[in-house]
């Protein structure tokens, strides 16, 4: 998933990133497909170089790292709605078939409370303005629902049209890269189609972990495995994370013993 994900930016100029699965595939890119990639994070940072995967928009090497950085209000108001952001690279806590996003809320059952999510951050405002948009996640009928519990952020609304009466200027999700496969919006009905099935993974498995009744593409293809160079940057960019992240340099603690909750999850 991450390798095509980084596969997905070659020939891109500039990168919107979010923190997570689109960040490590963003920082990939840099090092396989798109070396001169220009990676743009919301807190203000362009141009930022990072030797391992940033914690959050607001780590200090996405900074040290960067040509330039700037204020938030700039970053958004000349940077992204002018329009000079080629690729916003997003995850999701939920996805529908129009490629719309929830990142806030998701209902648990009766009596239960509502499952509280981190928002919106600038997700609306990248999808809206940014040339195209990739997404990233993990496949499962969770995250691939029929309908959204909560309407974050607008991919393509109810249909091809929804964009263009909103004024939105981007072109929207263009494809959304799953651990099982590739899915693209439709050109006629803008609903995510299955474009292509990772090595192994079958037309069922897909479906099966899919909230709706996908369709699939009059051919469908077959992902490329990931290279050996490919894996050997991805591992080297997690083994840096691992080593200079805050786990690594907190002092000693009591943690749960392996095989709990906690480690599992």
């Amino acid at each position: 998933m991450e390798v095509n994900a980084a596969r997905a930016l070659a020939g891109a100029r500039t990168c919107f990133v979010g923190i997570g699965l689109p960040s490590t595939a963003a920082n990939l890119a840099r090092r396989t497909v798109n070396p001169d990639l220009v990676l743009v994070y919301e807190s203000g940072t362009i141009g930022s170089k990072p030797t391992r995967l940033p914690l959050s928009i607001g780590d200090g090497e996405l900074a040290d790292t960067a040509d330039a950085v700037v204020s938030v209000p700039e970053m958004f108001n000349y940077w992204l709605q002018g329009g000079r952001i080629d690729v916003g690279f997003l995850g999701a806590a939920q996805v529908d078939r129009y490629a719309n996003i929830n990142t806030t809320v998701v209902h648990r059952g009766p009596g239960r409370p509502e499952g509280r999510l981190p928002g919106a951050g600038g997700a609306p405002e990248i999808a809206a303005n940014c040339g195209q948009v990739l997404m990233v996640l993990r496949h499962s009928r969770r995250n691939f629902v029929g309908a959204l519990d909560f309407v974050t952020t607008l991919g393509h609304g109810g249909g091809p049209k929804d964009r263009a009466a909103l004024g939105m200027p981007g072109a929207g999700p263009t494809a959304v890269i799953t651990d099982l496969g590739v899915l693209r919006p439709d050109p006629v009905t803008a609903e995510l189609v299955l474009t292509a099935l990772h090595p192994g993974v079958t037309v069922d498995q897909v479906r099966d972990a899919t909230g709706w009744d996908l369709k699939e593409a009059a051919h469908l293809g077959v992902t490329d495995p990931p290279t050996a160079a490919e894996l050997a940057a991805l591992r080297a960019l997690k083994a840096a994370a691992a080593q200079d992240g805050p786990a690594a340099q907190a002092p000693a603690r009591n943690t749960p013993a392996a095989g709990t909750r906690k480690d599992a999850s």
